[in-house]
């Protein structure tokens, strides 16, 4: 999903979906191009862009596990693996 003319370094990022999240893409797993500079707040806007009202729900609540580490802030993604969790009751 690189901007229109984007034409810099490009990373593959395996984005993982758990629960509510795998229900409303669809999917449990995708492989997505990013600029290699990317920042989480490029990715929740894509995923609400291609995924709509079901998606955005689970991003208002949900985090986000960027290869071991739980961030909620927008970020460098860094590449790697990005699994977008839903809030879990419970805690």
């Amino acid at each position: 999903m690189p901007p229109a003319g984007y034409d810099g370094d490009m990373a593959s990022i395996t984005v993982r979906y758990f629960a509510a999240a795998a229900e409303a893409a669809g999917r449990e797993e995708e492989v997505w191009a990013f600029p290699s500079e990317a920042t989480l707040d490029e990715l929740r806007s894509a995923l609400a862009g291609r995924y709509g009202d079901g998606m955005l729900r689970v991003l208002r609540t949900g985090s986000f596990l960027i290869d071991g580490t739980v961030r909620r802030d927008g970020g460098p993604i860094g590449g790697g693996t990005v699994d977008v969790l839903p809030a879990f009751a419970g805690g």
